[in-house]
């Protein structure tokens, strides 16, 4: 006989013994509970407020992509270059082509869980954890909603509503890093055996979920008779505009180049599915500008898109953030390494170790509108001058970036007026060969106050928050999608207002940069290749 399979036996035998002699001393335990302790079948899903309460854990499920082992490292393509040797900075691994890093680094919230009392959901596995734990959370609420019988339709609604959004949105976020894989859209068994989907195929799933998602939910729960529990505190509950957002995005992504390539063999913009895309974008932006109820920020505000300091812990993103990552423990993630991340260490302890990279910087253009086309050489069209490379650049320049020369303390007592003070990026200034000075000559403030001394107490009343879609970030996709699927860059939407340029424009209206100049909307090429 199979000697593993005797061992097996043995165990098993043993664990029977052992399961026994549990049930022998801890049966008075059991009878010792109180009635009603025990939770029924059904009994999560039988109201509103119960059902509601078993959909709330699917937002708990959102990732944290601004922080892991205290720090933050999120920017995956060349904006950012990261402290060489950093083996936590998931910039640094995807840079050295470690992609599965994602599913090692990345946490829903802090690692371990978040918190040092108690677990959290994200020891589920990350984002690949996270994403099925969710999947398969959605298709138990979906298969249970015929047990919701206490209820409105409008409660039916907001519930079924919530879990076809998540199952889509966990499918798409997987999707982003892993390509085309089965869509769950049922409880699995043991038996069943799902094929490997291509992109778009996968894609068209999750589009149909968002779409379902769309037509039952709400552009504001505050406006429902379900929601008025809950008055004031509904703003990151899903609704109808995250639902169309999403719903456009996942199927610009499918008709990108790359996708269309990876599911067709054409590495050309899938038209239909980027037409589909635009009037998905075209759908939420009308919602927007009729209600309100997301809107741009004032460029005034501009930094309150992106962090709050000395604000209560108020979320930052205004009411232009549509969908915001997780927001478990908002402020004390950044409370100590993540505040020292983009100042060098003479004037932050732990030292910078985050840099905008000088071609990201270059990207920057013009507050004419004109892009740089060479930074080693004067244009008259764009007015650059490589002699003063600072002047007259795209007012977001100024609020993003710290440039050689920019004030960075608030006083100059003793060393610090001259060492300390104002930055020194120029090679051999004290930025630069500090021990854990700038690479590259470019330190990043959009994400951070621009004047930070060493505990001046920033790190104590902070709050930074990744919005994962914003008012902006849909009207630039619009732009894309309108200008590829309906063929111009002056192409609109039907029953929509604005053409792709238009869209560009409405975005550079609001930090007062010049419109996309004409010579850009000749062509597709023309228009996509304008930064």
């Amino acid at each position: 006989m199979n000697k593993t399979f005797l061992t097996f036996n043995k165990k098993l035998a043993f664990c029977a013994c052992l399961a026994a002699s549990v049930a022998m001393t801890s049966c008075t335990d059991y009878l010792d509970k109180a009635p009603n302790s025990t939770i029924q079948e059904g009994e999560a899903y039988k109201n509103f407020k119960n059902f509601q309460g078993f959909t709330e854990e699917l937002y708990d499920c959102i990732p944290n992509v601004t922080s892991h082992d205290y720090h933050n490292s999120f920017n995956l393509g060349e904006e950012v270059i990261w402290e060489p040797d950093v083996n936590y900075s998931l910039s640094y691994l995807i840079d050295r082509g470690d992609y599965w890093a994602w599913n090692n680094t990345y946490t829903s919230w802090l690692r371990n869980g978040g918190s040092s009392s108690g677990t959290a959901r994200g020891d589920k596995g990350f984002l690949w954890g996270l994403a099925w734990d969710g999947i398969n959370k959605a298709n138990l609420g979906l298969a249970n909603l015929d047990k919701m019988v206490n209820a409105t339709q409008e409660e039916r609604n907001l519930i079924a509503g919530q879990l076809y959004f998540f199952r889509g949105w966990f499918h798409f976020m997987i999707m982003q890093y892993w390509g085309g894989l089965p869509y769950i859209d049922k409880v699995l068994t043991t038996n069943d055996r799902l094929p490997r989907l291509s992109y778009q195929a996968k894609a068209e799933k999750a589009a149909e979920d968002f779409r379902r998602a769309a037509d039952l939910l709400p552009v504001d729960w505050d406006a429902t008779k379900a929601g008025q529990a809950t008055m004031g505190n509904n703003n990151i509950r899903i609704n109808k505009v995250m639902a169309l957002g999403y719903l456009g995005k996942d199927l610009l992504w499918a008709g990108s180049p790359l996708m269309n390539y990876e599911s067709t063999g054409s590495k050309s913009y899938n038209r239909d599915l980027c037409k589909r895309a635009a009037d998905a974008f075209a759908e939420a932006l009308e919602i927007c500008e009729s209600t309100g109820r997301y809107q741009l920020a004032d460029f005034s505000q501009w930094s309150d898109l992106f962090y709050t300091h000395n604000q209560n812990g108020r979320l930052p993103g205004l009411k232009e953030a549509i969908f915001y990552e997780n927001l478990r423990e908002t402020s004390s993630r950044w409370r100590w390494n993540m505040v020292n991340d983009f100042r060098p260490q003479l004037i932050n302890a732990s030292g910078v170790k985050c840099w905008p990279t000088a071609n990201y910087v270059d990207y920057y253009g013009m507050a004419n509108g004109m892009p740089i086309n060479d930074i080693t050489k004067k244009d008259a069209e764009s007015g650059y001058d490589p002699e003063y490379p600072w002047k007259g650049r795209d007012p977001r320049f100024y609020k993003d970036i710290i440039f050689d020369g920019v004030k960075c303390c608030t006083n100059g007592k003793g060393d610090m007026k001259e060492t300390k003070q104002y930055a020194s990026l120029y090679t051999g200034g004290s930025y630069r060969v500090d021990t854990k000075g700038c690479l590259t000559g470019y330190m990043n403030t959009k994400f951070c106050p621009q004047l930070t001394n060493d505990y001046d107490g920033y790190r104590e009343n902070n709050c930074m928050v990744l919005s994962f879609m914003r008012v902006a970030d849909v009207y630039l996709m619009y732009a894309e999608a309108t200008a590829q699927g309906y063929g111009s860059p002056t192409s609109k939407v039907n029953g929509y207002g604005l053409s792709a340029a238009d869209a560009v424009n409405k975005v550079r209206d609001r930090a007062g940069v010049g419109h996309v100049a004409d010579k850009f909307l000749a062509s597709l090429d023309g228009f996509m290749s304008e930064p």
